[in-house]
């Protein structure tokens, strides 16, 4: 009993030794886990709780829009942006806010909803469709040159073809029926014979005397 009490003795004043030398970096080690782990929780809380409110927000607006209520579209708008800005939600918002306004013309409105989605969205193709849009707006404003700027840029793949054919229609409003054909075939080209866009396009086309399925370099 002795041996077995003196061995227990000599374990505990290791663990003692060991506790002194490293107990303060374990005692940090383990409230920096559990604090990032409390950190984690928090977050995903927080961040479903903010999908659910820009949800019921988005909602609100989409009313407001088919009610066609300006003034409070405006409102919740702006809630949104500032309470949800950095949402898929508010991204949608300003999209669906900028066609309401379009359809009521209201178009500086609608440009700078859009031109916020432009600036501000993180995700690629909302940021190509605001553009897009935009680009339109701006031409229906005549200000040709800020619609093809809007359009200078590295375009996710499947837009690509949703782009030159509004750089066509810019083109084609500015009377420049030679470059408008080239950008509408450019399109043609990129769209694939069983997207409906394409006949659409290839209806441009024949319109400027085009027959895509003539040129060289057509997909079947």
């Amino acid at each position: 009993m002795a041996h077995l009490d003196l061995e227990e003795q000599e374990q505990l004043d290791q663990l003692k030794h060991f506790w002194k030398q490293y107990g303060n970096l374990i005692s940090w080690l383990l409230i920096i886990v559990l604090a990032s782990y409390a950190g984690w929780n928090g977050w995903q809380y927080w961040q479903r709780k903010q999908a659910t409110q820009a949800a019921a927000l988005y909602d609100e607006l989409e009313r407001v829009a088919q009610a066609g209520d300006l003034a409070k579209l405006d409102r919740v708008l702006a809630d949104m942006q500032e309470q949800f800005g950095s949402t898929i939600a508010a991204q949608q918002s300003a999209l669906l806010a900028a066609k309401t306004y379009m359809g009521a013309g209201k178009r500086e409105a609608a440009q700078a909803a859009l031109s916020r989605v432009v600036d501000k969205a993180s995700d690629e193709g909302y940021r190509a469709i605001a553009r897009l849009r935009l680009a339109a707006v701006l031409a229906d404003a005549q200000s040709y040159d800020e619609a093809l700027k809007q359009l200078a840029v590295t375009f996710p793949v499947e837009f690509v073809a949703l782009a030159d054919d509004r750089r066509g229609d810019i083109y084609l409003a500015q009377g420049k029926q030679k470059e408008a054909a080239a950008e509408y075939l450019k399109a043609y080209r990129a769209l694939t014979q069983d997207q409906d866009y394409r006949r659409l396009v290839d209806v441009k086309l024949a319109a400027l005397g085009v027959h895509a399925e003539t040129q060289s370099g057509t997909k079947p």
